[in-house]
């Protein structure tokens, strides 16, 4: 079953997601990305809400990282205690909130040199995995015993895995030719990214050296281990330690320009809108998203991976609503690419990641749920609470 997701996920997902956001990033090539064009679609109410949904989900989203870093590091520290983890989490975090405020093109610099001491390991994995030996990796079909709320969890964790594709579109206004750059990295990031997940996942598990109950969270180091001995085990943990560094870094990066663009806008508080004067930072916005996320990070991926595809559903549809929206009322818009088809193209797009969202959330849990839905009623009472103090102040100035 996680084959066959690996598979579909990518192409009903994230592809159709990642055409939409390659339209509006050409037409729109403006910071904050979907939540101007969320503004331009629907008005300042549900620009705020999309932003502010978005921004609490990387409260989540985000702290996944830190989460995950000291998964990770129990290959080599298994024995690690609540007190060391703790610490670790907060080196991370700090370390790499130092690399945002140095700027944009410094941390895209290191996340992209990251990104590939990530994928090196895994190739390697992937190479001496399929010249072992031989078995079905897909049987059984699906584990027994096992209903609607596994394949719930599966498939919030392969659309957590596959998603994103809106997320770099906050630093359009920061990018060099944000129009045709955008596009052509979303397109070949795609087929990588997709690459990287089934190729070694189907050819470890073909190997049989590993039982497949025995894949948990943070497990992939023993996998390779026991696929290609100590030597693979080692370089895969520490390709999972840099994903996680360069996922953080690239995140934070692009979910602090969330507060940022909202506090331009007069809807969150102006100091969140402060910028470093030599790099261009908006460094308030970046130290508070990394105070947050490091009060999350407490919590295991598990309990953080659900609710946070959830609360990215509920934005990322508001998201495709815009983009229906405006391909209706803006048909002037210069769209330098566009998705081809007409409406009937861009209706196509839009079904499949709806269905995705609809999924996530319907089998998501009852705590998730209920968690859920108190986070995205906080977007309301924010914004009336948030616009209420912005009328005052304005009318306090004038």
């Amino acid at each position: 079953m996680t084959l066959i997701l690996l598979i579909l996920t990518p192409l009903f997902w994230s592809l159709p997601v990642a055409l939409v956001m390659a339209e509006l990033a050409g037409a729109m090539p403006e910071e904050g990305g979907y939540v101007t064009w969320t503004r331009r679609a629907f008005g300042p109410r549900w620009a705020f809400m999309v932003g502010w949904w978005s921004w609490i989900d990387g409260f989540v989203d985000v702290a996944v990282y830190p989460a995950l870093f000291v998964e990770y590091l129990r290959f080599w520290r298994p024995g690690m205690t609540s007190a060391e983890r703790w610490l670790l989490v907060v080196t991370f975090i700090v370390a790499l909130t130092g690399l945002n405020l140095l700027g944009v093109r410094p941390t895209g610099h290191v996340t992209v040199a990251l990104a590939v001491l990530t994928l090196l390991p895994v190739a390697a994995l992937t190479v001496v995995a399929l010249t072992g030996p031989r078995i079905a990796p897909w049987e059984p079909l699906a584990p027994e015993g096992q209903g609607l709320e596994a394949l719930g969890f599966g498939l919030a964790v392969l659309m957590w895995n596959y998603a994103g594709w809106d997320t770099p579109t906050t630093v359009l206004g920061e990018t060099r030719a944000p129009e045709r750059a955008f596009r052509v990295a979303s397109f070949v990031a795609l087929p990588v990214l997709a690459a990287a997940y089934l190729l070694p996942m189907g050819a470890s598990l073909a190997t049989g050296v590993l039982e497949w109950s025995q894949w948990t969270t943070g497990s992939l180091p023993t996998v390779a281990r026991a696929v290609g001995g100590d030597w693979l085990g080692h370089a895969v943990a520490a390709g999972a330690v840099v994903s996680t560094a360069g996922l953080f870094s690239s995140l934070l990066l692009t979910n602090s320009r969330l507060p940022y663009v909202l506090a331009r806008a007069r809807a969150m508080p102006a100091w969140l809108g402060a910028v470093d004067p030599r790099s261009g930072t908006p460094w308030t916005a970046v130290v508070v998203s990394a105070a947050l996320y490091a009060a999350f990070a407490v919590f295991s991926f598990k309990e953080l991976i659900v609710l946070d595809v959830w609360l990215y559903s509920i934005s990322l549809l508001v998201e495709l609503a815009a983009f229906i929206r405006l391909r209706v009322t803006a048909p002037e818009m210069n769209r330098p690419w566009q998705v081809p088809g007409g409406y009937g193209g861009a209706i196509a797009v839009v079904v499949f990641p709806t269905l995705f969202c609809v999924g996530s959330i319907a089998t998501a849990g009852w705590t998730n749920t209920i968690a859920g839905v108190v986070a995205a009623l906080t977007g309301p009472l924010a914004y009336l609470v948030l616009a209420r103090r912005a009328t005052l102040a304005g009318e306090g100035r004038a």
